[in-house]
């Protein structure tokens, strides 16, 4: 809005990511979908020790408990404790989405503060993550990565199911996944 009224948003993953930090740890862009409209979002989390016994964890932007069902799937099945981190996960720009497909991200950007290491601020993460760590599709995986495409986005990280019906997409590398513990491998 200005002062002459409403200005329409071209792009609205443009702005959701303008300002991001490209090399800081425990964040990671993903794409959300409103509507049939896919849009990028920035997932970002802190892992930080604590001394209290009951470490804190707060979602602002997604659902409390599927951030706490990701985080026992991160200790379960990839191997991080994070049973003395308080953790905390925001998606950017006050944005609140409640799809599964940011489940990968926001594993991913766990993972990253936990490990204190960046993600390529040049990939996309998305995919359901299930409570064995299985990576599962999602709807509509090539509009999400044409969208990554044209912001400049030159790897996208998604679920192997959606990889193996995909046509070939120029000018991005896609990665398919089946198990939370591939994906911590890129980061």
């Amino acid at each position: 809005m200005v002062d002459k009224g409403l200005v329409e948003v071209k792009n609205p993953s443009e702005l959701m990511l303008a300002g991001r930090p490209l090399e800081a740890s425990g964040s990671v862009v993903s794409c959300t979908l409103e509507g049939t409209r896919p849009v990028l979002i920035e997932v970002q989390s802190l892992a930080s020790f604590t001394t209290f016994g009951m470490p804190r964890r707060t979602a602002t932007g997604l659902d409390y408990n599927r951030v706490v069902l990701l985080i026992a799937v991160l200790d379960k099945r990839a191997g991080l404790d994070l049973s003395t981190y308080d953790v905390y996960v925001n998606l950017a720009g006050g944005i609140k989405a409640n799809e599964p497909a940011l489940d990968l991200a926001t594993v991913v950007a766990i993972a990253s503060s936990f490990r204190n290491k960046n993600v390529d601020p040049h990939t996309v993460v998305f995919g359901e993550v299930g409570l064995t760590g299985e990576i599962r599709a999602v709807p509509m995986p090539e509009k999400r990565i044409i969208e990554a495409s044209k912001l400049g986005f030159k790897r996208c990280i998604i679920p192997k199911a959606n990889k193996n019906k995909l046509p070939h997409i120029d000018g991005i590398e896609v990665i398919g996944v089946s198990q939370i513990s591939e994906v911590l491998r890129y980061i």
